[in-house]
């Protein structure tokens, strides 16, 4: 899966978490909870979209390579590969 259909897969998931934030500027590489208005339960709340959507698993020690943008491609790439 390339790039940017991954890009736009988690800012589906995003904005139906984040519903009142303006996502058409996230730069990639600047922390997500910097960016936008994301307190840890929506942070949990995306780590369980990704779940339920997509059956992938998120543990807990791996939740600091979610927090920009391009770490999420990146660390997600592989798994969206696996679930598809």
């Amino acid at each position: 899966m390339d790039y940017q259909t991954l890009r736009k897969k988690i800012i589906d998931i995003i904005a139906d978490i984040a519903v009142d934030e303006d996502l058409s500027n996230i730069d990639d590489n600047i922390k997500l909870r910097e960016q936008l208005d994301l307190d840890s339960m929506d942070f949990l709340d995306i780590v369980m979209e990704l779940k339920k959507r997509y059956k992938i698993e998120v543990p807990t020690e791996d939740y600091l390579q979610l927090a920009t943008l391009k770490s999420c491609i990146e660390y997600l790439g592989p798994k969206f590969s696996f679930s598809s």
